[in-house]
């Protein structure tokens, strides 16, 4: 059934691969005349930068990596998000807010500062968790699961990257359950 009415559709999964796939199928879903695109994570750059930065720079911890995470979704949110609402268009959010927050909690982080760390975004008109295949989980790949595993210091540092995309994930098919999204294999 195609989405006629202006939406924002949330996908979050601890797999970029799976997460793309996701995305691209919820932006089918949506009437061609009132789509807008899919918003990605990193559309600032902030990222990209991070990760071309020399050693010298230092690890991030997981909560520096969420700050820099909001400050990239609000740059989706002002840039790409609200524009496609405000015209009446739909939009996909890949990854959106609670991939981020599971993160979050996988590392240790308070659920309440997590909160309040990603108040500013709206929220959205449908939620997608994506559950991939638990080899897909476990490559490597360009997300932000992948990033933060492969960089962060801190608590996650001290876990195998396995039990960080475990860990993560289940918080995601916990907020699935509390939140009523969908909770899509792939």
């Amino acid at each position: 059934m195609r989405t006629s009415t202006p939406a924002l559709i949330a996908v979050d999964s601890v797999s970029s691969v799976a997460l793309t796939s996701a995305a691209r199928a919820a932006l089918a879903s949506i009437d061609r005349r009132k789509r807008s695109g899919i918003s990605h994570w990193d559309a600032s750059g902030l990222f990209e930068e991070l990760g071309v930065a020399d050693e010298n720079a230092g690890r991030p911890s997981a909560r520096t990596l969420l700050i820099l995470y909001a400050a990239d979704l609000a740059f989706r949110v002002r840039w790409e998000i609200a524009p496609a609402l405000t015209a009446g268009r739909s939009v996909v959010a890949a990854p959106y807010v609670d991939t981020a927050i599971a993160f979050g909690r996988a590392a240790g982080l308070s659920g309440g500062w997590l909160k309040n760390l990603f108040g500013f975004a709206p929220p959205p008109s449908d939620r997608r968790f994506v559950e991939p295949a638990r080899r897909q989980a476990a490559k490597t790949g360009d997300g932000f699961v992948e990033f933060g595993r492969d960089r962060a210091t801190g608590t996650l540092s001290q876990l195998t990257g396995v039990e960080i995309v475990d860990r993560t994930a289940a918080y995601l098919r916990a907020a699935a359950k509390r939140r009523g999204g969908r909770m899509l294999k792939i």
